[in-house]
């Protein structure tokens, strides 16, 4: 399977642990990671290899011009980097055909062969919205005068590259920076994806592909309680950590922070 995450320097720790989990979770999967970087140093890169390879798994690292996205706004904990994933089927070998990005703010706690292997034909990407009616009027509020239905998050991104190559356009892109990066571009990276190109991403379901750790008591009532721990445990594939507060910064104390710590405390053996 092919893994891609997309980091500077601040999210090596984090990616790591998410590595771990996902790993472990996996035991008889062989992965390929592929990183896209354009600042992380020399030690750095070795580092992540050997923690790799020891766990039976290899890296591929795909260093990127400086000169992408140079203009492109970020902001609080977004950085540059978040916009290579836009682009990885120009940056990715022309023989891939799928990959699956994950922000490194994630646990993988069940297997990931579900997932990976979805029919994507005819779509670019297959994502997981956050059902929130708050969260998917503002956006399409904000967005206009893009038709968007729902509001994808891009934390986890099934890439149909084959049609990725086909269809999406590097000048589009740019242009939609170019032209918003003043006003509209509050989640930038997703922002692009939604406005450009919802109507070709296929629906996952949140609670197993993407379920944001904020919210557990909200899962749990609109499920009639059948959301809850026992259930996330054992049928929830991916654990998102969304927003701002993490769980390997001081002061996190959110529902599932002794998941990660658990996570954390074995990707700190290896």
């Amino acid at each position: 399977m092919n893994i891609l995450v997309t980091l500077n320097s601040n999210y090596i720790k984090p990616l790591k642990v998410m590595l771990k989990s996902l790993f472990f979770n996996n035991p008889e999967e062989k992965f390929s990671i592929y990183l896209l970087h354009s600042s992380l140093k020399e030690e750095e890169l070795a580092d992540l290899e050997q923690y790799i390879f020891r766990q039976g798994q290899e890296l591929k690292i795909v260093t990127i011009n400086d000169t992408y996205f140079q203009d492109a706004p970020v902001l609080l904990h977004y950085s540059k980097e978040m916009y290579y994933r836009l682009l990885a089927f120009k940056f990715l070998p022309s023989e891939l055909d799928r990959i699956l990005y994950l922000d490194p703010d994630i646990l993988v706690i069940n297997p990931i062969r579900e997932l990976y292997y979805q029919d994507l034909d005819g779509y670019l990407y297959a994502a997981a919205y956050h059902d929130l009616l708050t969260i998917k009027e503002i956006n399409k509020l904000r967005l206009k005068p893009y038709e968007i239905e729902a509001y994808y998050n891009s934390g986890v991104l099934l890439m149909n590259l084959d049609l990725q190559r086909q269809v999406i356009s590097e000048q589009a892109i740019f242009d939609f920076v170019k032209q918003n990066k003043k006003v509209k571009l509050l989640l930038p990276d997703q922002d692009i994806i939604n406005a450009l190109y919802a109507k070709q991403i296929k629906a996952l379901d949140e609670k197993l592909y993407n379920y944001d750790a904020r919210h557990y008591s909200y899962y749990k009532l609109i499920s009639n309680g059948e959301c809850d721990m026992d259930y996330v445990i054992y049928n929830t594939v991916i654990l998102h950590f969304c927003g701002k507060k993490k769980p390997w910064l001081k002061g996190y104390s959110g529902k599932f922070h002794s998941l990660y710590k658990h996570y954390e405390k074995l990707a700190s053996n290896e």
